[in-house]
C-alpha cells in the first residue's frame, strides 16, 4: 500500500546529496572571500526548492500517485535549481573550476545543450521512466543526471569562464534550448492514451484518471519551462539591445 497523500518523504539520498552541495559551497566562500548577497540567496533558495519538492507532500504524489508531480520535480531539477545554484557561484568560483579539463569540456555548448537534452529524452522514455520509478537506486540516477546536466546547460549562460558568450549568443543559446526540449512535454499532453504504466496503475485521488492526470503533467512540464526559458531569454535580449545601441 503507498503512503498517504499527504504523508511526508524522508528523501535521504537527495538530502544527502543537498548537504555535500552545500558543504562544498560553504568552503568555496571561504576559499574565495565570500560571495555578494544575491548570489548566496540564489544557491540557497535552489537548495530550499529541493527541500520542498523532495521531502514535502509533493514528493509522495510523485513517487506513489500523480506523474504531474513528478514532472514538476524533473523540471525544478533539471532546470530552476542548477540555474539557482550556477547564479550562486562567484565569476572567481567559476573561473578556478571553469579551468580543469573537464569542466571545460563539458561546459562548452556544444557538450552542455546536447547532453541536457538527451538526459531529457532518455529518462522520459516510458520504458525507461517506468523503470525508475519501480527501482529506487535508477531514479537517484535519473535525479543526479538532470541536475548535473542542468549546471552544465546553465553555466555558459551565467558565466564568463571557460566560454565567453556575446548577449546575443547567450540569447539564442537558451531560445534553442527551450525549443528543441518543448516538445516533450506537448507530446505528453497530446497523446491520446496513458504513456506511463506506472501511473495507470497507480492509486486514483482527487478524480483524476491516467490521461487527465497525464495532460496535467504535460501542461505543467512545458508551462513551467516556458516562463524560466523566457524570463532569461528576454533578460539576454534586452542586454544585446543595449550592447547595439551603446
Amino acid at each position: 500500500m503507498p503512503p498517504p497523500p499527504g504523508s511526508w518523504d524522508p528523501a535521504w539520498v537527495e538530502l544527502l546529496g543537498l548537504l555535500i552541495l552545500s558543504g562544498a559551497y560553504l568552503w568555496a566562500l571561504r576559499r574565495f572571500g565570500g560571495a555578494p548577497r544575491w548570489r548566496v540567496a540564489a544557491f540557497v533558495a535552489g537548495g530550499a526548492m529541493l527541500v520542498l519538492l523532495f521531502v514535502s507532500p509533493a514528493s509522495t504524489l510523485a513517487l506513489h500517485y500523480h506523474l504531474w508531480a513528478h514532472l514538476l520535480q524533473n523540471v525544478a531539477l533539471a532546470e530552476w535549481t542548477p540555474l539557482l545554484a550556477v547564479l550562486g557561484l562567484t565569476p572567481a568560483m567559476a573561473a578556478a573550476l571553469g579551468g580543469r579539463g573537464p569542466v571545460r569540456v563539458a561546459t562548452h555548448p556544444l557538450v552542455a545543450l546536447p547532453a541536457w537534452l538527451v538526459a531529457y529524452a532518455v529518462w522520459h522514455v516510458p520504458a525507461v521512466y517506468d523503470e525508475a520509478l519501480r527501482t529506487h537506486a535508477l531514479l537517484h540516477l535519473e535525479h543526479l543526471t538532470y541536475f548535473a546536466t542542468g549546471i552544465l546547460l546553465w553555466w555558459p549562460v551565467v558565466h564568463d569562464e571557460p566560454h565567453r558568450l556575446t548577449n546575443g549568443a547567450r540569447a539564442i543559446y537558451v531560445f534553442a534550448a527551450f525549443l528543441l526540449a518543448s516538445p516533450i512535454g506537448l507530446l505528453i499532453t497530446l497523446v491520446p492514451e496513458p504513456i506511463y504504466a506506472f501511473y495507470e496503475e497507480a492509486p486514483r485521488i482527487w478524480g483524476l484518471d491516467a490521461l487527465a492526470d497525464q495532460q496535467i503533467a504535460g501542461i505543467v512540464m512545458a508551462g513551467s519551462e516556458s516562463v524560466v526559458f523566457f524570463a532569461v531569454f528576454a533578460l539576454y535580449v534586452a542586454r544585446f539591445f543595449a550592447d547595439e545601441a551603446g
